[in-house]
């Protein structure tokens, strides 16, 4: 099992990478804007099944490979913890991005919607820095059972982003209407988010973590 430590610094890491602009938000959000919410939730379906497949190829192969090559391990770490500080800054930087600053789409079928959040979720950056080089942050090669406690942490990750997900797609038509007109609140979503990466990254690059043993 993992520790409650773990289980929270995933769950925090997961909702400010879950609340900071990339592919799958964007699209989610569109769509559901464009098209209703039913059509977010079929989008978001796709999404899901994009994660766990991430998920699998991530803790199948990972394992192994750490300790074969421990360096990697720590490698990846710093990585995770660079990437969450790049994100944090172009969310505070002057013009950075919402997640709310949406686009219109044309309409679609259901099963377009379903593979094109999976294919959007697949092809997401975002989604293959967090299984790589984010969830490893949070394992204890100590505790062993490395492949348990990846899917137990990729769980987590999961679990806070549909949740996360499915409330903004029930909402964004509105969230994108009242921030769109008070930009007041559109720069504060991105400073809360932007912070809360910030804080993240820069606590893991001091941990100055050791690399994985057998």
């Amino acid at each position: 099992m993992i520790s409650v430590a773990a289980t929270a610094g995933m769950a925090l890491v997961a909702l400010g990478m879950v609340l900071t602009p990339g592919p799958n938000m964007m699209y989610l959000v569109s769509r559901s804007v464009s098209q209703g919410w039913r059509a977010g939730f079929v989008s978001l379906a796709g999404t899901f099944v994009g994660f766990l497949a991430y998920l699998s190829m991530a803790n199948l192969g990972l394992a192994a490979v750490f300790l074969v090559v421990p360096w990697l391990y720590t490698a990846l770490k710093v990585a995770g913890a660079a990437y969450l500080l790049w994100l944090a800054w172009k969310a505070l930087r002057p013009g950075g991005t919402s997640a709310f600053d949406t686009r219109s789409l044309p309409r679609d079928s259901a099963p377009k919607l379903f593979r094109m959040g999976l294919v959007t979720n697949l092809l997401n950056p975002k989604a293959a820095i967090m299984y790589l080089a984010l969830i490893p942050q949070f394992i204890d090669q100590a505790a062993g059972h490395v492949i348990a406690q990846g899917f137990q942490l990729g769980a987590v990750q999961i679990a806070v982003s549909m949740i996360v997900n499915a409330a903004i797609i029930l909402a964004a038509g509105a969230i994108a209407v009242f921030l769109g007109r008070r930009p007041a609140w559109m720069r504060w979503q991105r400073w809360v988010t932007g912070t809360l990466l910030g804080a993240v990254g820069v606590k893991l690059a001091v941990d100055a973590p050791a690399p994985a043993t057998a």
